[in-house]
């Protein structure tokens, strides 16, 4: 069902307008069961994408576009699925409005290519029909000929499986097709290397995008075809594949949707997994799964392979055990073993109808719903990154601080995962005596083994780092006032004693003399000049260090100044 939006058939320079708005009307039987609705609507231009029906605004979930080659312009078509817009509406007129391309008649009407009109396509059924197929192929295909020169298209129909040919009819949505052109204009259905052109009481077999509706006997349905042919006599049972091909010399004929009803009595295997079962440390998984035939026109046979795919990777098979009737199921239990390639999270895939090489055995009616995937996360221990370990300056006979709280979060490969640290193997292994402080930790000794339990839901991992100390180079305070009040009274080095253990500290006035020499075992100097003659008290003044670290990280001496302040 649907209508144009054309006053008048579209020729050069006229219509100067288009409608805004039409309607058509609904009229299924009583018990005739919507299944599936589709809405497209077409025209000129990129695409008016606000437009209502029965007031409801409808926004395309599709939007396709084609170009003219002869004229280089832009046309469309828009596609919405209203199921249960039209499951709810029911029977009665349907208009679509606010569908407004006036703003550009006068671009497109040089070439007599000014339209827009919409169509609803209804799949239903009826408990008083024969089991069919419908098949619906949709897309936007266009012929845009430069006369003389016939330009034509082939569209290929596959997974057909036709066991009668009884009441087999194929249906068509185009648009902008002009009743007064027809030249080397054609429709073709080919099947089992048999080729007919299709007509019937107004589609001539050389006019066939002619605005018309052969579901209402509508002739006035300008630059737009909604039309049903019967192919009883050009398809035989057994067929499997056609083709159809159109072809214009003239006349821009655009191709939105193909449908085909046709007789097939065959299975329809569709699966379902639930509840998988996973154990701490083991990569099998047990599945619950459900085999279904509901769509179906025929028995499900027993021994329909389902095979499971672990990211990709087939990784076991099973069958089903029985005939599975029209509209029935059957259920099943099965485990598979998750390759060590495939990661801990990962998706499982059931396929049925696939015998693990990703083809089937039984010829079903829709080959494209016989998957259900499940996300899975395997508990095993949890894999953790890899820590380096720390290193902090040498506070004295290897002890130092440390900070490695951030270490929580970088070992962990899921936010999720719970990580405590630990001093040793045994206390990590049991999972007690955590230690708090991680961000000021004290080390007595090192270097210092931590250990860090990393767990998920009911697996752990333990994996550690080390604590190290280096000798960082000390700080040298120079001034010294020593008068006793225990600000600065020695010259003092941070970072020196019981760290560079064999350091020898000189001390030299500003002649070169040497007045002190100290080491790990004698106290900071004080300005006291052992060896002097006269005054043993350094004066205030200038005084020069040499400091040897003795240490293979610091070969040259540190050399510089103090000054003594009494």
């Amino acid at each position: 069902m649907g209508n144009t939006l054309n006053p008048d058939e579209n020729v050069f320079q006229y219509p100067t307008f288009l409608y805004t708005q039409s309607s058509a009307t609904l009229n299924l039987q009583s018990n005739d069961n919507v299944i599936a609705a589709y809405l497209y609507w077409a025209g000129s231009g990129s695409g008016d994408l606000d437009v209502k029906l029965n007031g409801v605004d409808m926004t395309p979930d599709i939007l396709s576009n084609v170009v003219g080659t002869s004229s280089n312009l832009t046309y469309f078509s828009a596609f919405k699925n209203i199921t249960n817009f039209v499951q709810t509406t029911g029977n009665g007129t349907y208009t679509l409005s606010d569908f407004d391309l006036n703003s550009l008649v006068t671009t497109y009407y040089n070439n007599a290519t000014q339209f827009a009109g919409w169509a609803i396509l209804v799949v239903y059924e009826n408990p008083s029909l024969t089991l069919n197929q419908i098949n619906i192929y949709q897309g936007l295909e266009a012929l845009s000929p430069n006369y003389p020169t016939i330009d034509s298209k082939t569209i290929s129909l596959n997974n057909l499986y036709l066991i009668s040919n009884t009441g087999a009819k194929i249906g068509f949505i185009a648009w902008e097709g002009d009743r007064f052109i027809q030249q080397s204009e054609q429709l073709s259905f080919t099947s089992n290397g048999n080729t007919n052109i299709l007509s019937n009481s107004i589609n001539p077999s050389n006019n066939a995008f002619n605005g018309t509706n052969t579901e209402t006997n509508s002739i006035v349905l300008y630059n737009m075809d909604l039309d049903v042919y019967s192919i009883e006599n050009y398809i035989v049972p057994g067929t499997t594949a056609a083709t159809v091909s159109l072809q214009s010399a003239q006349d821009y004929v655009m191709l939105n949707t193909i449908v085909t009803k046709l007789n097939s009595q065959l299975p329809d295997a569709t699966v379902v997994t639930s509840n998988p079962i996973t154990n701490c440390n083991s990569r099998e998984v047990t599945i619950d799964f459900t085999v279904s035939n509901t769509n179906s026109t025929e028995i499900l046979q027993s021994n329909t392979p389902i095979t499971f795919y672990a990211d990709g990777q087939a990784v076991g098979t099973t069958f089903t055990q029985n005939s599975i009737p029209i509209g029935g199921s059957e259920n099943g239990v099965f485990t598979v073993t998750i390759p060590s390639s495939v990661p801990l999270i990962f998706n499982l895939l059931a396929v049925v109808d696939d015998a693990g090489n990703g083809i089937g055995i039984v010829t079903e009616l829709n080959e494209t719903n016989n998957t259900f995937q499940l996300p899975i996360e395997l508990i095993v221990s949890p894999e953790v990154n890899s820590l380096e370990n720390l290193i902090s300056c040498n506070l004295g006979l290897t002890r130092g601080h440390f900070d490695f709280s951030s270490y929580e979060n970088i070992v962990k490969t899921n936010p999720t995962h719970v990580v405590t640290f630990h001093e040793n193997y045994s206390d990590a292994n049991t999972g007690i005596n955590p230690i708090f402080n991680s961000n000021n930790y004290e080390a007595l000794t090192t270097p210092k083994e931590i250990f860090i339990r990393i767990e998920n839901e009911f697996c752990y991992t333990i994996t550690s780092f080390q604590l190290l100390t280096e000798n960082c180079p000390p700080t040298i305070y120079n001034a010294v006032s020593p008068n006793n009040d225990y600000s600065n009274d020695t010259f003092y080095i941070e970072g020196l004693r019981d760290i560079f253990v064999n350091f020898k500290l000189e001390i030299y006035n500003r002649w070169g003399k040497h007045l002190w020499t100290g080491d790990n075992s004698k106290p900071d100097w004080n300005g006291y000049v052992a060896d002097g003659i006269g005054e043993k008290i350094a004066p205030s003044g200038t005084y020069f260090y040499i400091l040897y670290l003795n240490d293979v990280n610091y070969p040259e001496p540190l050399t510089g100044y103090l000054y003594i302040n009494r």
